[in-house]
C-alpha cells in the first residue's frame, strides 16, 4: 500500500477484510498474506487511487496497476 495515496475509501477491507485493515491513521495495511490471489487483486483494483501495488511473488513482477512492456 502507498500511504500517500491512500485515501480511506476501504474497498480493499470491504473486499479482503482478512488481508487488509486501517491504521490508527486509518491509512490501509496489509495484514495478512494468506487470501486467495484473485481476491488480493480485486481488493487492489478496487482501490480509486491505486495505491495498492500487486506483484507475483514467483517472476517478481507488478502485476497491478499493469506496468506497460519497455520494448
Amino acid at each position: 500500500v502507498i500511504r500517500s495515496k491512500c485515501i480511506s475509501a476501504g474497498s480493499c477491507i470491504a473486499i479482503a477484510p482478512k488481508v487488509f485493515e486501517f491504521d490508527d491513521q486509518q491509512i490501509a495495511t496489509v495484514i495478512s498474506q494468506d487470501e486467495l490471489d484473485d481476491i488480493k487483486l480485486l481488493a487492489a483494483q478496487s482501490c480509486p487511487t491505486m495505491a495498492i501495488i500487486v506483484g507475483d511473488a514467483e517472476t517478481g513482477k507488478q502485476v497491478w496497476p499493469e506496468v506497460p512492456d519497455q520494448n
